[in-house]
């Protein structure tokens, strides 16, 4: 059943991440990657969160399943930031290139650290 339900949420979370960048690019019109930025900051925020609150035994390994690797693995993109970059390189915007690859790891990895201590903070 746990399959099933962590297949529903990743179907979910891909819907999620569409619509969020469909709105993105329509009210941000740059040719950067802004949507795929902000989805995968706010993945790695809420997958730290949700990993904070099951290490502190707030959330059961099964709902850590279905919101972690269900909800959250369909809603961020790695494979999206890696082609973004690659097109930025293409459309010979390398310092572009170098800020969406370098900036989304920073970030999402310190968003990913807020998270957890939030979720670690949270248990008391």
């Amino acid at each position: 059943m746990i399959l099933v339900l962590a297949a529903l949420a990743g179907g979910f979370g891909a819907a999620a991440r569409f619509v969020l960048d469909s709105l993105l690019r329509a009210r941000i019109p740059v040719r950067y990657p802004v949507g795929t930025a902000v989805i995968n900051a706010s993945g790695s925020l809420l997958l730290g969160l949700v990993t904070g609150l099951a290490a502190a035994s707030l959330l059961s390994p099964e709902l850590q399943v279905v919101l972690g690797t269900g909800l959250l693995g369909g809603y961020t993109t790695f494979s999206t930031a890696s082609v973004e970059t690659v097109r930025l390189v293409r459309e010979g915007r390398a310092g572009a290139a170098l800020a969406h690859s370098v900036g989304m790891l920073v970030t999402c990895t310190a968003f990913a650290a807020l998270g957890l201590a939030a979720g670690m903070t949270l248990a008391g």
